[in-house]
This record gives structure tokens, C-alpha cells and sequence, in this order.
């Protein structure tokens, strides 16, 4: 009697060993994680001063502002929508924040006007782009240059400065035994709602099923275009708030703070994995984005390399970031279609017996 073969895998009852997914190493919010760390340690050792607490308060200041924009940005993005306004957005609450302290307003009362109209701006642009039906990245081009020529009637060429040193120094300032400024830990805070709103809640799964496809999400009981009318309202609520901080740091009210800063917003979501047609990214891949680009700004400011190659080099990120998925898209695309086909083909008959020979057996 032939003895059966022993069991080689894990006995009844045993857990079975985990098998390490490198599959996740290949998720580009990941990939960028990496670069982060990698570009953080190739500064440190080449760069002095670099990772100093100091510089490190420094550059985090320096992008408090497009991370408090980038995160409802972020939640646009994932539903298939785009706000490019907030810059402008940005520059219109800088110059009512000046005008009014200039007509004697306490800063008390100017900060809940300046967010209503964040909010109102953001209200526009949602009504735009949910009643009248027009593509959000046409509505918020023409709402740009609205938002920016309103800050240039509102201010002018002048500039409002002497801000209340409260203010300016909370701005400035770090966390008590840390070189995190309070923007950054005000953005952390933020941050940390938005992941859970956006990953752990079914708001955040009815923006990735509108980004994904719209139409199925509206007939699928969604409120899509309610959902897409408060997400513009936030985008512009903080793109406000964003404004009043950029002003108490920089303390100077200009009609043209921020100018071209939605780009880098922009640039910061997209080179953390979140897909431009919506439906797919993470919170986490878009933070890392901010930080890489941020990071790389501080760094190239530390070794003298002018604002000019600066802006080209978030440029060719913004490209890189848009154009890179879609290569691994298209090349993940055509290896399953060969695949398929390949599987599919029809398996050949079996070699017909030569004559005279009998196929019968026994």
C-alpha cells in the first residue's frame, strides 16, 4: 500500500508565513515616499546647514500656505474637478486683509469677512461648474483672472504693512520645543481630518465613485452635484485662510501674493499619485508630494540656484508627475491585453494517428 506524501506546507492550526506584497513598492504615492527620503538624506550629507532645525522650520514655513490649499485640493482632484483660482483667490484676501486694516477694521472682524468671501468665490465657482454645467478647469481659468483683477481694484499697486504682532509672530513662530512652525501643525491637524474624511468615511468613497464615473454615482443615489459644490466652497474657504497667513508671514498686503502659486499646488497633488481624471490617489502620496517639492525648493535656494530654474524645475515635476502614470498605465495595459490574447488563442488538436494504425486499445 503506497504511503501518502507528507505535508510540506504549515500544519492545521499554524498561522502561514506572510508573504511580502511587492506590489506595494510599486504604487507610485509609495515611489514618492521614497524619493522624499532619499532626496532628504543625499541633502543632509551634501549640504550644510541643510538639516539644521533652523533651515528645516524654515522650509516647512515656506510651503504652510500651498499645503493648507493643497488638501481640499487634493479631495477635488479625486472627484474629477480642478480649482485653478485659489492663487488668485489667495491674492484677493491678502488685499481685502489690507485695505481693511488700512480703514481702521480690528483684525478680529477682518478675518470672518475675508473667509465668507473665500467662501463665496468658491460658492461661484461650484455653481459654474454644477448648474451651468461648464468644465471646472475652464470656470476656474476665467475665475483667476476675475479673483486676481479684483485684488488689483481692491488694493491697488500699494502695499499694507505693520500687522498686528500677535498675529505675525504666531505665524513665525515655532512649536514650543520643536522646529514645527504652527502653520505646519495647524496643517497637520487639518490633514489628518481630510485622510480620515477622505479614506475612512463614505464621503471620501462617494468622491473617488464620482471621479471614477460620474454618471454611475449620481444613479447610484450620490448627491454628486452637492458634493461637488461644497468641496469648491472649502477650496475657496481655504485658499482664503491661506491668504491671511501668506500676509501675517511675509507681513505685506499685495494684489499680487501668491501669484503663480497654483501651480505648485497643483504640481504637489499631482506628484503624489493622484490621477488628474479623478478617481484614484491618496491623501498620504499628496502630502509626500508637497514635502519633495519643498524640500527640493530649500535646496536649491540653499546651493544659489536662481528662482527662474526653480519654477522650471516644478514644471518639469508637474509634466513628469501627469505623464509618468500614464506610461505605466499604457505599458501595464498592453502586457494584460498580449496576455489575454495569448490565453485565449485555441489549443491546437492532437496529432492524428499515422495510417494503419489502430487507435483502439485494449
Amino acid at each position: 500500500m503506497a504511503m501518502a506524501p507528507e505535508p510540506t506546507g504549515p500544519a492545521a492550526g499554524e498561522a502561514a508565513p506572510i508573504a511580502f506584497e511587492w506590489s506595494r513598492l510599486l504604487r507610485w504615492d509609495v515611489a514618492v515616499g521614497i524619493l522624499l527620503v532619499a532626496v532628504f538624506a543625499t541633502g543632509a550629507g551634501s549640504t550644510s546647514d541643510f538639516a539644521s532645525s533652523s533651515n528645516l522650520s524654515f522650509a516647512l514655513n515656506d510651503i504652510a500656505e500651498v499645503g493648507l490649499i493643497a488638501l481640499p485640493m487634493t479631495l477635488l482632484v479625486v472627484a474629477g474637478q480642478i480649482d485653478l483660482s485659489v492663487a488668485s483667490m489667495l491674492g484677493l484676501a491678502s488685499s481685502l486683509v489690507g485695505q481693511l486694516w488700512d480703514a481702521g477694521w480690528t483684525f478680529e472682524t477682518i478675518v470672518p469677512v475675508v473667509l465668507v468671501v473665500g467662501v463665496l468665490g468658491g460658492l461661484l465657482n461650484g455653481w459654474l461648474v454644477t448648474s451651468v454645467g461648464l468644465p471646472s478647469l475652464a470656470v476656474t481659468i476665467g475665475t483667476l483672472t476675475l479673483f486676481r483683477g479684483l485684488a488689483s481694484v481692491v488694493l491697488g499697486t500699494e502695499a499694507v504693512t505693520q500687522f498686528p504682532a500677535t498675529y505675525t509672530d504666531w505665524v513665525r513662530e515655532d512649536v514650543p520645543g520643536t522646529f514645527v512652525p504652527y502653520p505646519i501643525a495647524l496643517f497637520a491637524v487639518v490633514a489628518v481630518v481630510t485622510a480620515v474624511v477622505l479614506h475612512a468615511t463614505g464621503v471620501g468613497r462617494s468622491l473617488y465613485a464620482i471621479g471614477s464615473q460620474e454618471d454611475a454615482a449620481f444613479f447610484a443615489g450620490i448627491r454628486v452635484r452637492r458634493i461637488k459644490l461644497v468641496l469648491f466652497a472649502v477650496s475657496g474657504l481655504f485658499a482664503a485662510f491661506a491668504g491671511i497667513v501668506y500676509t501675517l508671514r511675509y507681513g505685506s498686503a499685495r494684489a499680487d501674493n501668491g501669484l503663480g502659486l497654483e501651480m505648485v499646488v497643483i504640481a504637489s497633488v499631482l506628484l503624489g499619485g493622484v490621477d488628474f481624471n479623478g478617481g484614484r490617489g491618496t491623501l498620504g502620496g499628496a502630502v509626500a508630494g508637497l514635502l519633495l517639492i519643498g524640500i527640493l525648493k530649500n535646496l536649491l535656494t540653499l546651493n544659489d540656484v536662481t528662482n527662474e530654474v526653480q519654477v522650471i524645475v516644478t514644471g518639469l515635476l508637474l509634466v513628469l508627475s501627469v505623464l509618468t502614470p500614464r506610461l505605466v498605465e499604457s505599458v501595464t495595459t498592453r502586457r494584460q491585453s498580449r496576455a489575454l490574447r495569448a490565453g485565449d488563442a485555441p489549443t491546437p488538436p492532437p496529432p492524428s494517428p499515422r495510417p494503419g494504425l489502430s487507435t483502439r486499445t485494449g
